[in-house]
């Protein structure tokens, strides 16, 4: 789908979508209890309906399992599945199967199960057994989640240890306390994690709150073109994205909280620095609030944006060098060079939503429409989007 941004203000107040992380992760201790459980969960995306989707062929024991491009999906059910020792695959689309598993493949065959890659579909066999489990903390927060839902799945309890610097720990967390909620209460001593044997318990019903990291499109449209509230969004929130808030207020930004309704207007903004490490989600948009503020911002830890739906690191500097900003790639993130007008022109998403949605908010500053190729790549994680956009412009 190709989509012609107009440059208007974005202004006005829009509600946050549910976090489809917090919605994988319930949905999943959910399907994993003996009673049923009700999650209020008050939208919906492709990412969120893949793991509905395998969820559902895992409790009817069908296969495969149609992950669609959904990381997550993968990366949480994958332990899963070896840990109830089904004989099953994954089916995987767009760049998916080209993303890593190493090492959470390595320790999950060391302990039982068998992974035999065809292409786009990976199959699983074998069954996990109890035991001492080890991953690096800098890799994929995802492949420790996966583990944290499967291991209390065993007949004995198992420990996972996480060596080095944990990124993205925010989303641990945010794993922990879902297991909470369905009675698995896990023992953390340092980096070492305890995981009992025992069952999930339903407690009646969830609640999928506000996706902060989506929130942040509209909270730095806020920023760099006219005032922008979005409701919904929990200020105690364990999202690791949260911190889009505090890094508006850094650049300068006029921000403002009441309860559940987060304010964001333009302010005299300048260049900063950005530790991408646990954020890297942020980083599309963040480039482009960049781009507006004066001087120059550096992102570094930005690394595993090279693993995401896109190069992000490669996609993001494309799409600021297409829309007439200069920015250069450094050894693990960007510098950007901003306070120059955006002149708009032709980019793509590369089939990326955060970058569908970053050419979004940026077609608001350029002196030009932008005319963006692969706009249908927001349904990944927000398929109304655009609804959305064309209110906050009118």
């Amino acid at each position: 789908m190709i989509r012609q941004i107009s440059p208007k203000p974005i202004r006005g107040t829009v509600e946050a979508i549910a976090s489809k992380s917090m919605a994988h992760r319930l949905m999943i201790c959910a399907a994993l209890a003996k009673r049923p459980t009700r999650i209020a969960c008050r939208t919906t995306s492709k990412d969120i309906e893949a793991t509905r989707s395998c969820l559902a062929a895992i409790k009817a024991n069908t296969s495969p399992l149609p992950c669609g491009e959904s990381g997550s999906t993968l990366r949480f059910l994958l332990p899963v599945v070896a840990a109830l020792g089904l004989d099953t695959a994954f089916y995987m689309e767009g760049r998916l199967p080209d993303r890593p598993l190493f090492p959470l493949d390595e320790q999950l065959t060391a302990h039982g199960a068998v992974l035999q890659k065809d292409g786009a579909v990976l199959h699983v066999s074998g069954a996990l057994t109890p035991g001492d489990y080890v991953l690096p903390g800098n890799v994929s927060s995802q492949y420790i989640s996966g583990l944290l839902f499967a291991l209390p799945l065993l007949d004995a309890p198992s420990t996972l240890t996480v060596t080095g610097r944990v990124e993205s720990a925010p989303y641990i967390s945010m794993t922990l306390n879902a297991l909470r909620q369905f009675g698995i209460m896990i023992e953390q001593q340092d980096n070492v994690y305890h995981i009992p044997a025992c069952s999930y318990e339903s407690p009646g019903e969830a609640v999928v709150e506000g996706d902060w990291s989506n929130a942040a499109f509209w909270l730095c449209a806020g920023a760099v073109s006219a005032p922008v509230t979005v409701t919904g969004l929990d200020p105690d929130s364990l999202q690791g994205d949260k911190a889009i808030f505090s890094l508006l207020e850094q650049f300068g930004a006029r921000c403002e909280q009441q309860g559940n309704a987060f304010s964001v207007s333009p302010g005299a903004l300048h260049g900063i620095s950005i530790d991408a490490a646990a954020i890297p989600d942020l980083v599309p948009i963040l480039s482009i609030v960049a781009a507006k503020a004066e001087g120059v911002t550096t992102i570094y830890n930005a690394q595993r944006l090279r693993l995401k739906e896109s190069d992000r690191i490669e996609t993001v500097l494309q799409l600021l060098r297409d829309l007439g900003a200069q920015a250069e790639e450094t050894a693990d993130g960007l510098k950007i060079f901003g306070g120059k007008p955006l002149t708009g022109g032709t980019t793509s998403s590369h089939n990326d939503h955060r970058i569908a949605m970053a050419a979004a908010v940026a077609g608001s500053l350029c002196t030009a429409p932008v005319i963006l190729h692969g706009a249908e790549a927001v349904e990944k994680s927000y398929p109304h989007f655009w609804e959305d956009l064309e209110t906050l412009t009118r």
